[in-house]
């Protein structure tokens, strides 16, 4: 058997607003290992996420970043700078997954996936969008990653 190369990354937001329906959203990011090939996402790929779930909710956002170097860069900041009017960036503490919901999708991601075993990066590829679509129409689950952070989300 072929050793197969590459990687896949998830970037992902979960979505709460009182009384309603939480969301998820998502984004894959492939890297095939070749050469010269970005191996993460960059920060106009975040941008993107961002802009989708702001068109898709149609409301205002606070968006709360982990501190991972490119959720910090300059165009990120000036970025959130030119939307102020939509979208508020909050910083998390340095290292606090246990405040942050998305870690919990990632857990059940992990769980789900964690026998399966691939034949290539496509097999993958499905295999993890699949997963992450069950979690998005299980509105349980992503209260239940809200929940086990013991935050609350509240009117203003």
């Amino acid at each position: 058997m072929a050793e197969v190369s590459g990687r896949v990354n998830v970037a992902g937001a979960v979505c709460f607003r009182p009384g309603g329906r939480p969301h998820f959203f998502y984004r894959l990011h492939v890297c095939h290992g070749r050469k010269g090939e970005p191996k993460s996402f960059a920060w106009h790929e975040y941008r993107e996420l961002i802009l989708a779930v702001h068109q898709q909710l149609h409301a205002p956002l606070v968006w709360c970043w982990d501190n991972l170097n490119v959720h910090l860069c300059a165009q990120m900041k000036e970025f959130a700078d030119e939307h102020q009017e939509w979208l508020r960036v909050v910083q998390m503490p340095a290292y606090a997954p246990e405040l942050n919901p998305t870690e919990g999708v990632w857990s059940l991601l992990k769980r789900s996936i964690a026998n399966f075993v691939a034949a290539d990066l496509g097999g993958l590829v499905r295999i993890v969008k699949r997963k992450l679509k069950k979690i998005q129409y299980r509105p349980d689950l992503i209260n239940g990653c809200l929940t086990e952070t013991g935050l609350v989300i509240e009117p203003p």
